[in-house]
């Protein structure tokens, strides 16, 4: 079991990063004023979301839901858990909607300024902050 969450954790913190570094990524290429530029973003974003960020969720959700069926009845009636996985769904929401902010920067198809994206970046933050801490604490 031991081994099963630390890949689990290892996963998750690669896919974190793919969260945070794409959504800044989105902040440069909406400020870049230069098709060079703005061509090797698309590139950047296109191999960060298909080649790290999205086998990195895969790996976090097959590594997490082995771990839930080890005892899943008894890990699914802990209040902490349920939020957490509550939290865990936000994230692929949120993973997805970059997917599709992906493509519609390839497109350039964006309408959205580098201060949304700046805010935008944020809410992985918030996330991590309170999975950590209820996966740590175990409040309820």
């Amino acid at each position: 079991m031991l081994w099963v969450k630390a890949f689990h954790i290892i996963a998750m913190v690669c896919w974190f990063a793919g969260l945070f570094y794409l959504p800044r990524l989105f902040v440069y290429h909406a400020a870049c004023e230069d098709q060079a530029g703005r061509e090797r973003f698309k590139v950047m974003e296109r191999k960060l979301y298909r080649g790290i960020t999205t086998p990195s969720m895969v790996a976090t959700l097959v590594f997490g839901s082995w771990l839930l069926s080890y005892n899943a009845s008894g890990y699914l009636s802990q209040g902490w858990l349920l939020l957490k996985l509550l939290l865990v769904a936000v994230l692929i929401g949120y993973h997805f909607y970059c997917g599709r902010l992906v493509k519609v920067f390839r497109d350039d198809a964006n309408q959205r300024s580098h201060v949304f994206y700046r805010w935008f970046n944020e809410l992985p933050v918030l996330v991590l902050l309170a999975v950590v801490i209820l996966a740590t604490v175990k409040p309820f």
